[in-house]
């Protein structure tokens, strides 16, 4: 039977701390495991699909012939797999999947009554809260955001890198700190006072509603865990890089422009251990993006109708967006830590909400996991019509973490064929 701490706290109908029981030690071994082997996610949604033909080998297992998208990443082969087939169950084919490509959560195009749920990101985040400065890094190309919190409500995405630079990385003037600082004091002054207030209800409710209030508590004890934490790293002097602050990438077609500045700075923010989980929402446009031989808009392009000279502009943008993935993973390989590359110790994920954009397809998403410690090297192939969720990776990636998860949104458990490196 498996212990977890607050519901335990919950069930006892009492308000504090317990002693760390046997039953506890599982989670207590995976936290160890953690802060001894700092491991991170990193998501990259490219909103517009990729182009099944060339991206999917045609052959599963771990002597598979590469694909010409896969072709590109051929020198970082044992770094990566390849996943086939894997889809979210009652996600209906629509742009609007982008809301559910981190949570799982089911009628997205349903857009009338659809309600958000928690995403991966912000999950881990609770897990491992105050071990970096900033818990995630929510950023995109285009604004729109990939990470929701418990209640399904968007966590603003960062759109300018020169921005995000210089939060993780450049001081502020004195006075700024210190309103920062006041800042942090008057919320704990505040939920001081909320919470006495709280208190004073107590006595005049019943059951249900005390249960109400204990998880009001709950989210209380934890925001000031959070303020807390936040303190602490507004006192502690930011990392120094030898890098200059990004240039912003002006032409809103610019996908790889704007993919490569991201890509340096994400780089930038792991190696710092500024912090472990970043989501990326790459650019979907209608504008005409300036790669030679493009001469049509991204969205155009994927929306190709099988239309073959649509289809050969696709693959030259695409194989672009390739190339520049593949350097994002050549530099976490080649940088070190403690003796083992970043990418080890990485996880990045990369894929589409839509599988296929030309039919708004969400079936057979393209699914590349590179690093992360895992025993790569393989194309796994699932049937389309009879597929494990993708949340089954998701899971997956957190036990990777040491997250103790056993489930995530649709998820029924981990992803077969996908293994821990020995």
């Amino acid at each position: 039977m498996k212990l977890h701490r607050r519901s335990f706290l919950r069930a006892a109908g009492v308000a504090m701390a317990l002693p760390m029981f046997d039953a506890f030690a599982p989670r207590r071994t995976l936290a160890a495991e953690a802060a001894a082997v700092p491991r991170r996610m990193v998501f990259i949604n490219t909103p517009l699909g990729v182009h099944p033909e060339y991206f999917f080998p045609r052959q599963s297992g771990r002597d598979y012939d590469l694909s010409p998208y896969l072709e590109i990443l051929k020198d970082l082969r044992d770094e990566f797999t390849v996943v086939s087939g894997l889809s979210h169950p009652d996600v209906g084919p629509s742009h609007d999947s982008n809301q559910s490509f981190l949570t799982g959560a089911p009628h997205p195009e349903r857009r009338a009554g659809f309600r958000n749920s928690i995403s991966i990101d912000q999950f881990a985040a609770e897990h491992i809260y105050g071990q970096t400065r900033f818990p995630t890094l929510p950023l995109s190309c285009e604004g729109g955001t990939l990470s929701w919190t418990t209640s399904g409500a968007p966590v603003p995405a960062d759109s300018w890198p020169s921005s995000v630079f210089a939060q993780l990385f450049l001081e502020g003037r004195p006075d700024v700190v210190e309103a920062q600082a006041r800042r942090l004091a008057d919320g704990q002054s505040v939920l001081d006072a909320v919470r006495d207030q709280a208190r004073k209800l107590q006595r005049d409710l019943g059951a249900g509603d005390r249960e109400k209030l204990d998880e009001y508590f709950t989210s209380v004890r934890e925001l000031e865990q959070r303020l807390a934490q936040a303190e602490a790293w507004s006192k502690r002097p930011k990392p120094k890089v030898d890098a200059k602050p990004p240039v912003n990438v002006q032409n809103s077609a610019d996908v790889i422009g704007k993919t490569r500045v991201w890509f340096d700075l994400i780089h930038l923010a792991l190696q710092t251990d500024s912090s472990r989980l970043v989501t990326l929402q790459l650019l979907g446009t209608s504008s005409v993006p300036p790669i030679p031989g493009v001469s049509q808009g991204h969205h155009d392009l994927s929306h190709h109708g099988q239309d073959p000279t649509k289809i050969a502009q696709l693959k030259i943008l695409e194989t672009e967006k390739m190339k520049v993935l593949g350097n994002f993973l050549s530099q976490l390989r080649n940088s070190k830590e403690d003796g083992q590359s970043l990418l080890d110790r990485t996880m990045v994920f990369f894929s589409s909400n839509l599988a296929d954009a030309s039919k708004h397809s969400v079936k057979n998403m393209p699914v590349l996991l590179a690093g992360g410690g895992f025993r790569h090297g393989q194309h796994l192939a699932f049937d389309p019509d009879k597929n494990p969720p993708l949340c089954n990776l998701f899971v997956s990636m957190l036990q990777r973490m040491g997250i103790e998860a056993d489930r995530f949104a649709s998820s029924t458990g981990t992803l077969t064929g996908l293994e821990p490196a020995s």
